[in-house]
Order: structure tokens, then sequence, then C-alpha cells
């Protein structure tokens, strides 16, 4: 038996017993494992730590045991598998058809991929390095890409991590505060600290901690140190969802990041701030000169979400139960990249509507293909930014990378529209090629 069959019954096996297929790191694992690797061999190739692999490890070999009915471990389970092929099949067998049955419950690919969702993609080393670094006191997690690159899906897992080790969590997300929220700093504190205090289900307290003498921010950090922090014995995993919803008013932004800042330095000497864990997420689509030196921008663990692998959209096909090969993978790729959201969308819309890749490949680029909403934003966007559209265009009127102004560089990769070549750039991929040449041609 070869490794990749025993990979296909193995994911069946776990499917079975918890409804998900193998996630990244225990098909490496598997992997690794057949071939005789080290812990700490595959742990240097995931770019994990040798704990962590060797955590997943034991929770794999625990389920493959439950599945072949019988004890397996890292030592054993290749040859338990070449005796109990009888099992491993009938489960594959299984598994198929129950895959067949349910092939129409896909999950829409939009917003937040949901807990236990088969459809979310590990991206190793990144979850690891997040749940590493969210143990330590004080610590602060930077998670920023362009929208649609999965920011959301990512946070939730790290504070799903942070509730298993017993810790706290509550989320603002500023996407719901209303507008008149960021008429000032103390009005913005206020429904900050307010916020949270829902989240965590204690009585807001803000009018008691709220000095107007001392000023807004140092009654906000009055507030967490004396009130929040103090009423618990475990640390608080701070969440905030689209932080550039502050960015566009700069009175706002330097004051409030600052004062973020100074959390997280104060946590190198107060007991009390090492309860606190800071995970920022924001959008690089919106531009705006920080001072990196009075912000958290610059500090804590910076996690930038990549595109997904040939391995990891063959898997991701293979999960909405479609038998493709590298030669069906690279054909996809070699249109949309890896971008996760448009991955996510073809695969979709190619089991939904029972389409071939050839006829979503041909849609592609028109009104009427599978990716016209995303790339209408991204239209709309250079449409309001003439400066944008223009070198847009310059970029993709040649084959060959482009040197732009520093600024228009830095904002169109930001927007993930372009990839940096040194000082040079390429479109991101041929899908923004073809759709944006077509629409952009009439500037002057």
């Amino acid at each position: 038996m070869g490794v990749e069959e025993a990979l296909a019954i193995a994911d069946a096996l776990v499917f079975a017993k918890t409804g998900k297929h193998f996630s990244t790191l225990q098909t490496s694992i598997f992997r690794g494992a057949w071939s005789g690797q080290r812990y700490e061999e595959i742990a240097e190739e995931c770019y994990c730590s040798d704990v962590h692999v060797k955590m997943v490890g034991a929770e794999l070999w625990e389920l493959l045991s439950q599945g072949l009915e019988e004890k397996v471990g890292k030592k054993n389970f290749r040859a338990a598998f070449e005796r109990r092929t009888d099992i491993a099949v009938t489960a594959v067998h299984g598994t198929l058809s129950a895959g067949v049955e349910g092939a129409i419950d896909l999950e829409l690919p939009e917003g937040q991929v949901q807990l236990g969702s088969k459809f979310y993609m590990e991206r190793p080393p990144i979850e690891s390095r997040c749940y590493q670094t969210l143990v330590k006191p004080g610590s602060l997690i930077r998670i920023k890409a362009p929208r649609q690159m999965g920011k959301s899906s990512l946070m939730v897992r790290v504070l799903h991590h942070a509730a298993q080790q017993g810790y706290r969590t509550a989320t603002v997300n500023f996407q719901l505060a209303d507008s008149k929220i960021f008429a000032d700093l103390d009005r913005l504190l206020k429904w900050f600290c307010a916020t949270i205090s829902r989240n965590l289900e204690l009585p807001s307290q803000v009018a008691d901690y709220w000095d107007d003498i001392f000023g807004a921010k140092t009654s906000c950090k009055d507030y967490f140190e004396r009130y929040l922090l103090a009423k618990l014995d475990q640390p608080l995993v701070l969440a905030l969802e689209e932080v550039d919803y502050i960015f566009p008013h700069p009175d706002l932004s330097d004051d409030f990041f600052s004062l973020l800042r100074s959390w997280h330095e104060e946590a190198k000497n107060s007991e009390v701030w090492q309860k606190l864990r800071l995970v920022l997420a924001h959008s690089t689509e919106v531009y705006i000169p920080l001072n990196i030196n009075q912000s958290p921008f610059n500090v804590g663990l910076a996690v930038e979400l990549p595109e997904f692998t040939p391995s990891q959209v063959e898997d991701l096909a293979r999960r909405h139960g479609l038998d493709w090969n590298r030669e069906e993978v690279e054909k996809l790729m070699e249109t949309i990249g890896g971008h996760p959201y448009l991955v996510r969308v073809a695969l979709y819309h190619l089991v939904q509507q029972n389409a071939t890749l050839e006829e979503l490949l041909h849609d592609a680029p028109t009104e009427a293909g599978s990716f016209s909403d995303h790339l209408r934003r991204h239209l709309g966007n250079l449409q309001q930014q003439s400066n944008l559209a223009a070198a847009m265009k310059m970029v993709l009127e040649t084959s060959s990378p482009v040197r732009l102004e520093s600024v228009e560089m830095f904002k169109l990769h930001s927007m993930g529209l372009v990839n940096l070549q040194g000082n040079e750039v390429t479109p991101r991929c041929q899908l923004y090629r073809q759709f944006f040449g077509d629409r952009l041609a009439a500037i002057g």
C-alpha cells in the first residue's frame, strides 16, 4: 500500500469519526511518519514547533486507533494499515457514499469560515505561531491582509484556542460602531470599554472610572487596570477586528493606537497588564501614514496571510468532492493564483453548478463570471482614485515588471492587486490582467 492510498483511507476514517477532513498539518504528519521521519524533521518542514507537531500527532494516532479498532502510534500505524485494509476500505466507501448524498451541503464562500468547517485551510506555520504567542504574558498579534484573505477565520480560531486554555475572550468589531462613535476620542473609548464589559458579561462602570480632568486615555487605562483586568483571575484575550475603520480619523487613530502600544509596553513590568493579550486584524487596503513608534504596528507578532499553495488548493478541491490532479490545480491557479476567496468561489461554483473548469475559466473575466462581485469591488476602488487606476493601467499594458511611484506601488500591493518583484510590480493574477485591462483601457 502506498502512502497516498493510505492517506485517503486515513482521511476517510477521521471524517467518519469527526465529520472533518485532515488538516494540512495532519496530512504532513501522516506522510512524514509513513516515510519514517522524526517529529523534529516534520516540524522543520512545516515551520512548526516540535511540541505542536507531537500534540497534533498524538490526536491523530488516537483517532486512527478508534477507526482501525486497535491501538496505533507513530511507530506501528503503517503496519496496522497494511493489515486492516478491510475495515479501512469499508470506511472509505461509507464516507464517499455519504459525500455523494450530501454533495449539495456546501458552504457559501463568504465571510468567516466557521469553526469545525472542513473548508478551512490551515496555512502552517501561521496558526501554531499564533497559538504559541498567545500564551506569552502581554503578547500582541497583528493579522493583516487585503480583504477576503481569511483574517476573521484565523482570528476566531485564535480565540477558540485561547478559550481552550481557560482564558477569557472578548471581541470588538469596529465595523459595528455607529459613525457618531468616531466623532471624538472620549466617545470612542467609552464605547470601547462598554463593549468589552458587555462581552465579558460584566456591568458597565464607565461613568465611575471616567475623569474629565485626566482625560479619555487615562480614564480608559484606569478602567482596564482597576476594573476589567482586576476582576479577572485568568488572562484576557482581546480581539480587535476591522481596526482600519479608525484609520480615516487621524485625530482619533494616533491617540487610540498609541494607547494600545502603551498597554503592550506596560506588560513588561506590570503583572496586571501581563493578563492582557491583544489580537488586531486589519485590512491593508486602507492606507494612512501612522507614527509606528507610537502605535502597535511594529511590535508583537506580525502575521501576513499568504495565498494557498498548489498542495493546499488540491486538498481543498478534494474537500469539495473533486478528484483533481495537479494539472487541474495548475490550470485554475494560472488564472486566479492561490487567492483564498477566489479559490473557494471557484470550487463552490464548479460543484454547485456542475460546471466544468473550462467553462468557469472562460467566463471568469466577464460580468457573468463567478468572480464578478470581487472584481467589481476592486474596480470601484480604482475608479475612485484616478492615480491608482492610471498606475494599474501601466502595470497591465506590459508583460514585464513595472516600476511605479512608491505610494502607488504600496497601495496597489496592499489592495492585493499586484505582486512585488524588488522595486517593480506585476499583476497578481491573470484574471486581474484580463478584467481590469479591458475596463481601464479608456484612461488617458
